[in-house]
């Protein structure tokens, strides 16, 4: 007797679908290291030049706002600025590793008792924010902001994310970084801040589009008066990290 082995070979249209799945399995393989990647090449990057620009500062451009900036190194940055800075948004920056997980647990608190909550972003989450993602306000982008966190905060020193966010934080319309707020706000350049200018421009960084440090309101008056109390109280412990790096 002769036996024939059944004919196995698919038809047209099942070859299209194993073709087709293949193709749409390459692209997400493709994309998911794309997404890895990326960042990664950019931290590598940034660690060592200025970031060109970044996604709050192309959806300014689009709003009409010419960008205005700078980029200087820390040591040309005015110590009255850089520990005001620390002392406003995150006067534990110099020792956490990232986070700041009581803050970060008491706006998790807040939105979940329907309060929009505002702090509980440190330094380095907010300059991961700037340098990668859009200023949106969602959990989404919290959950992504978490990892590229510790990229940076495992790629850079201290000192670099402190130059990086003081180089593309906004401090008016258009205005990016200490030098073009320095200029904008007081017709000086950021290594000449005094104190006093110091704590108005660190004062005005969580509504930089509505406060102005040049003539500032009783609130950020009586925020730049805290801002200088707290930089005396501090300490080298907590101030430590906004000296530049000795080469």
């Amino acid at each position: 007797m002769n036996y024939r082995r059944p004919n196995r070979r698919k038809s047209p249209s099942g070859r299209k679908q194993d073709s087709l799945a293949a193709r749409l399995f390459a692209i997400a393989v493709y994309t998911a290291f794309f997404l890895v990647i990326t960042p990664v090449f950019l931290a590598i990057a940034y660690r060592y030049v200025p970031v060109p620009v970044t996604p709050l500062m192309v959806v300014r451009l689009f709003e009409g706002h010419a960008i205005h900036k700078t980029w200087k190194p820390l040591n040309q940055i005015s110590p009255h600025l850089r520990q005001a800075v620390v002392a406003a948004e995150d006067n534990l920056f110099c020792v956490h590793n990232g986070f700041d997980w009581k803050a970060l647990n008491k706006a998790i608190d807040q939105w979940q008792e329907g309060n929009a909550s505002k702090g509980g972003s440190t330094i380095s989450q907010q300059t991961a924010k700037n340098v990668y993602l859009l200023p949106t306000r969602s959990i989404l982008r919290k959950a992504v902001e978490m990892p590229l966190t510790i990229l940076i905060e495992n790629l850079w020193p201290k000192q670099r994310i402190l130059e990086v966010y003081l180089n593309i934080a906004e401090w008016a319309p258009g205005v990016y970084g200490a030098e073009a707020a320095a200029r904008h706000h007081f017709k000086t350049s950021a290594k000449n801040l005094t104190r006093q200018q110091a704590a108005q421009l660190a004062a005005i960084l969580p509504r930089p589009l509505h406060w102005s440090a040049a003539k500032p309101g009783p609130y950020v008056r009586q925020r730049s008066n805290q801002i200088i109390r707290r930089t005396y109280g501090l300490g080298p412990t907590y101030l430590g990290c906004t000296q530049p790096l000795k080469k």
